[in-house]
């Protein structure tokens, strides 16, 4: 069926990340702190955790954009873990221009 409300497009990538960092340990309920720099975690933890993309991706923190504020982590075709991003350190990456990226430059 139709639907009259607008309807905001979507889309997924897929990008290897790697954990670089496992900074802090947290309660799911109340978000407090239980443990600086833990070693690992395990299934139901809450961590706060930095993650570094194998190649550029376009992201924003959560509050500032929520649709593009949220990841889930996939191995071996499983979600073995989701959540939403707190901050993002954003790079300048020297690329090409497309042609049409070059049309619109010029207008």
């Amino acid at each position: 069926p139709a639907s009259s409300a607008s309807s905001t497009r979507r889309s997924t990538a897929h990008i290897a990340c790697k954990f670089s960092e496992l900074k802090q340990k947290i309660d799911k309920r109340n978000g407090k702190v239980l443990e600086e720099n833990p070693k690992m975690v395990k299934k139901g933890d809450a961590v706060i955790a930095v993650l570094v993309p194998s190649k550029p991706m376009v992201v924003e923190g959560f509050k500032e954009y929520s649709p593009l504020g949220r990841f889930a982590v996939r191995d071996m075709r499983q979600t073995v873990a989701v959540g939403v991003i707190k901050s993002v350190n954003k790079v300048e990456v020297a690329g090409k221009t497309t042609k049409a990226a070059q049309k619109a430059q010029k207008k």
